[in-house]
């Protein structure tokens, strides 16, 4: 019976290991891919705070992430789905761009109080 849990336990971390998503045929490497998510958090933040802004420029969030990476939605959605199949990979990608973010608030609110 030990050898039987043995094996299950054994199994279940090789198992696990492993990133459950294929990788899509246009793989993003990590670098583009949050920067990507760096524009989206940005972008997603000017609609919900000043989306009238947007507008007047029409600016479309998605078309302008697209244009500028030079992607499809497939591409970026396919590469957002294998990233986050490796839980680490995409913590630290997500950790990376929060810094970023509070840099750059950080930087804006030193601009406005000067």
């Amino acid at each position: 019976m030990k050898k039987v849990i043995y094996l299950c336990v054994v199994f279940a971390i090789f198992g696990c290991s492993k990133n459950p998503v294929q990788q899509p045929k246009v793989l993003l490497d990590e670098e583009t891919m949050e920067n990507i998510l760096f524009d989206v958090a940005i972008l997603q933040s000017a609609k919900a705070n000043s989306p009238e802004v947007l507008q007047s420029n029409n600016i479309d969030t998605k078309d302008f992430i697209y244009k500028k990476y030079k992607i499809d939605s497939a591409t970026y959605h396919q590469n957002n789905r294998y990233y986050a199949g490796d839980v680490r990979k995409h913590k630290h990608m997500h950790k990376r761009v929060l810094a970023r973010l509070e840099e750059l608030t950080k930087s804006q609110t030193n601009t406005i109080t000067k």
